[in-house]
């Protein structure tokens, strides 16, 4: 597949970079794995189809399945017969702070990769790439940004998508009323039951929200993106950990295992975009 030089030279500048950083609080995350032959894994409860708690009541979703592929091919590495993953649940709120006190070992979520965020933790490799929008009811008619003047907008705190949309507000220079929930069904929810007219997330999650809800052609997607979420696994500042995830979401991608996953849980959408497939392409040539 042809690669566009620029996004190549960008996707390794930020490979590079990151996996170059040294933190004096750096901890030996692998050993502590091989030694306890488990490794904590962060999850969240409703972002679908990334990562949620599935009707068997485990986790589930493209994260997480890219997480159990991780965690396969760390076994391998570790020399282990078996690598015990111990799930934790966390939210928006808590998961930075689960990292930092050893509660989870690496974040499985739709968590984007910020520099504001890694003034406290690192990042893999890029695992997504989306962007935020909105989501309405059909009659309500909100075609953009523009549309929401006067209007209540749900968003879940403490987000990318909730800094996007406040800027989008304020470059248009449209008044709105925010309405704060705490998870993706909570924002479903209260479009659905009027208690805002619109709800602001990363595209797929609000397609695939619409999707699985009882009347899907009742809700009407924005095209257009307030903002560009890369998704990465988040871990803590550990270099040797981070290589090791890296190393084994690049085999995931190389091997073309990768499609599986993505088919998984997003096959409804369609394939990859072309800078999806780039990603995975420059992600699956570093060895």
């Amino acid at each position: 597949m042809r690669i566009a030089p620029g996004v190549r030279a960008v996707l390794l500048l930020s490979a590079g970079c990151a996996t170059a950083r040294l933190d004096a609080g750096s901890r030996n995350t692998l050993e502590q794995i091989r030694s306890a032959k488990a490794i904590k894994l962060g999850y969240r409860e409703s972002a679908i189809p990334f990562s949620f708690v599935g009707i068997d009541g485990k986790p589930g979703g493209y994260s997480v399945d890219l997480c159990n592929a991780v965690v396969e091919g760390l076994t391998s590495a570790l020399s282990l017969d078996e690598l015990r993953v111990e799930w934790v649940k966390v939210t928006p709120e808590t998961r930075i702070d689960a990292l930092l006190d050893g509660s989870i070992d690496l974040e499985c979520g739709s968590t984007t990769s910020t520099y504001s965020r890694q003034e406290r933790v690192d990042f893999s490799n890029f695992i997504f790439l989306d962007g935020a929008t909105l989501m309405s009811r059909n009659e309500a008619g909100i075609h953009g940004v523009d549309d929401l003047s006067g209007k209540r907008v749900a968003v879940i705190p403490g987000t990318t998508t909730e800094r996007a949309l406040k800027e989008a507000l304020a470059k248009a220079g449209v008044a709105s009323e925010i309405v704060s929930v705490k998870i993706n069904r909570d924002g479903l929810r209260a479009v659905s039951d009027k208690n805002a007219d619109a709800f602001a997330g990363d595209r797929t999650i609000l397609l695939s929200l619409a999707q699985t809800s009882s009347e899907p052609d009742r809700y009407a997607i924005v095209d257009r993106l307030l903002s560009f979420e890369p998704y990465a696994l988040m871990l803590r500042r550990d270099p040797a950990f981070r290589l090791a995830v890296n190393r084994q979401l690049s085999r995931i991608y190389r091997s073309g295992s990768i499609f599986q996953i993505y088919g998984k849980w997003f096959g409804k959408l369609g394939p990859p975009s072309e800078t999806l497939r780039t990603m995975y392409a420059v992600y699956g040539s570093i060895e």
